[in-house]
């Protein structure tokens, strides 16, 4: 007698033959040639606020197909049960719960916009300890206690944000990181921000202006330059390496001589980035007091963000105001929403500049 047949249910392909163990997503992501991250967001239907290709979709879906990957109901059973918790995790050497720091904004709309929805906050202040690295490679491994993570800071770890977003677990970077492929962000515009601060220096007059700036590669400080750079050609003022002064240590390397060098060479502006550190902007206010410029009769000076409070005195500084409540708050409906595994992106949150006593006219030549 011949055995009976085994049914296959629609549209999914029977398992290799001779194969014994599940097939799983690292398997799939080898045979499409795409990352473990682009497969889970794919098969959970879902982009997470990435851009994913029709054609790298199709690629995740054939070789799923062909290898018989199914979801394992488990795995979906422990993702779907909710705590109606959200986790905020602080890439910083002290978490932000001081008032006077630069981050703490963004928590009262992260609080304010959490305590709207009905979630409570996990706050996971390891980070006080020297940064998220420091604890090892599972440091973000306890974020997993809460329903989803809001992650803040310049530098985090991007191997184990990516280990996150891998296993299909809801995270938010505060802050553009698009290059880590499936990660959602929300972040400023701080290019057209930048570039609005260069174009009102050139409307007073000046033609020659220098950007002082960390040597990283944090997206913030890359959009800045960007920004910069952009307003220096729609103006038709000189821009290149020359514009831009990049340092691992500028409050030691921006000497008065430096900048009187600048200044004797025709430079009548200057730009600084805001940091978390507010380095850069510490740096040049040193240097013009040591130099003995007097700002703005001599030079104008600009930031793009807002001081530090400690180096909050003194007249208003010309620039911009990030709009770091609202930020927070957009962090959280964007959360919520990859919580709920519903799709969702949230629009770039605009800059207001800010005119401030520390621009004016260049000197007559």
């Amino acid at each position: 007698m011949d055995e009976p047949r085994k049914r296959s249910r629609p549209g999914r392909a029977p398992a290799p033959a001779g194969r014994t163990a599940r097939p799983r997503q690292s398997e799939v992501a080898r045979l499409a040639g795409v990352s473990q991250a682009t497969v889970s967001l794919v098969l959970a239907g879902k982009k997470q606020g990435a851009t994913i290709s029709d054609e790298t979709r199709q690629k995740v879906l054939d070789a799923a197909r062909s290898l018989g990957y199914v979801p394992d109901p488990a795995a979906r059973r422990l993702a779907a049960a909710r705590n109606d918790l959200l986790g905020v995790f602080s890439f910083t050497a002290t978490f932000p719960t001081d008032v006077q720091h630069s981050y703490y904004p963004f928590l009262v709309g992260v609080e304010q916009e959490a305590a709207a929805r009905g979630y409570d906050l996990v706050l996971f202040t390891g980070s006080s300890t020297g940064g998220a690295g420091a604890a090892g490679p599972d440091a973000l491994s306890r974020v997993r206690l809460a329903d989803g993570c809001l992650f803040l800071g310049r530098h985090a770890p991007a191997g184990e944000l990516r280990r996150l977003v891998a296993d299909g677990f809801p995270v938010v970077h505060i802050g553009r990181r698009d290059e880590l492929e499936g990660l959602a962000w929300v972040g400023a515009d701080y290019v057209s921000a930048s570039r609005e601060v260069v174009g009102r220096l050139a409307a007073l007059g000046h033609r020659r202006i220098v950007l002082i700036r960390e040597d990283d590669d944090a997206p913030a400080s890359t959009d800045r330059e960007h920004g910069f750079l952009k307003g220096l050609e729609a103006a038709g003022l000189p821009g290149g390496p020359a514009a831009v002064f990049r340092s691992a240590a500028p409050e030691r390397e921006l000497t008065a001589e430096r900048l009187r060098g600048w200044t004797d060479d025709g430079v009548t502006a200057f730009v600084a980035e805001e940091t978390d550190t507010g380095g850069a902007w510490r740096a040049l206010r040193t240097a013009v007091r040591d130099a003995r410029v007097d700002c703005p009769r001599e030079v104008s000076l600009a930031l793009l963000g807002s001081p530090p409070p400690d180096l909050a005195d003194g007249p208003q500084v010309t620039g911009f105001d990030i709009p770091r409540t609202r930020l927070g708050a957009a962090a959280v409906r964007l959360l919520a929403a990859l919580v709920a595994g519903e799709e969702a992106t949230e629009p770039l949150v605009s800059c207001v500049f800010r005119a401030g006593a520390t621009a004016g006219p260049p000197p007559a030549p």
